[in-house]
């Protein structure tokens, strides 16, 4: 197994090569406004640090969202691209379980809260009973309408970290972006208990807990046509 993860639902440009045992290499940059400048040359940085070639990797994991409609869709276009090219399968996996199964692996017990930056003040962000299980889909929602429900509870996610008054017991020590390396590990797991093994997140309908990979959005994309646009053309 030679697992190719990466995701681009946050302000994070993250990728990760993962033998199904370990992570062999990642490269991690945050920068909201450049995923589609940054993604493929952080390819091929871990597939050189490790000797690899892309002919080696057996499977693509890719974080689906919830995450912005642009930054998103690089993510998953390269992923869905180079899985046809290869003729190899794509593992579309929530973001937020990435950020949790991360927070796990650092010491979290459950039950606890993921949360992101939605933008226009409001936040993405799933409950989860433990690192590796999600209770019930991701929403999104403005910090104050979710307050009574996450006071007090530990969370994790620059979500939470920006809205601390809401989200009180915001956890600072522990990632506020998803990583791909926790991605390719949590998609190792999954992979190894086969298509009847415990996955979390009971909503995601794919065999062994996967998701396809298409964008989770949760909301129309900030781009619209204008509501008084007028057509020029001939009729």
């Amino acid at each position: 197994m030679l697992l190719l993860a990466l995701d681009t639902a946050t302000p994070a440009v993250t990728v990760a090569l993962h033998d199904g045992t370990r992570t062999l290499a990642a490269a991690d940059e945050v920068d909201a406004r450049r995923h589609g400048e940054l993604l493929l040359p952080a390819v091929d940085r871990v597939l050189a640090e490790t000797g690899a070639a892309l002919g080696d990797v057996t499977g693509i994991v890719v974080g689906v969202g919830p995450g912005p409609y642009t930054g998103l869709r690089v993510g998953l276009m390269t992923a869905t691209t180079i899985g046809a090219a290869r003729g190899i399968p794509v593992h579309g996996l929530c973001t937020l379980d990435g950020i949790a199964h991360a927070a796990g692996e650092a010491g979290l017990e459950g039950p606890f809260v993921v949360a992101t930056d939605a933008r226009r003040k409001e936040v993405y962000w799933a409950r989860y009973a433990d690192a590796r299980t999600r209770l019930g889909d991701p929403a999104v929602d403005r910090p104050a309408d979710i307050a009574e429900l996450v006071a007090g509870v530990p969370a994790v996610g620059m979500g939470a970290r920006l809205y601390a008054d809401t989200f009180t017991g915001v956890r600072e020590d522990l990632p506020e972006h998803v990583s791909a390396a926790a991605l390719a590990a949590l998609a190792a797991e999954r992979l190894a208990a086969g298509p009847d093994g415990k996955a979390g997140g009971e909503a995601d309908g794919e065999a062994g807990g996967f998701l396809p990979p298409l964008p989770l959005y949760l909301r129309r994309p900030d781009a619209r046509v204008p509501a008084n646009y007028k057509v020029v053309t001939p009729r």
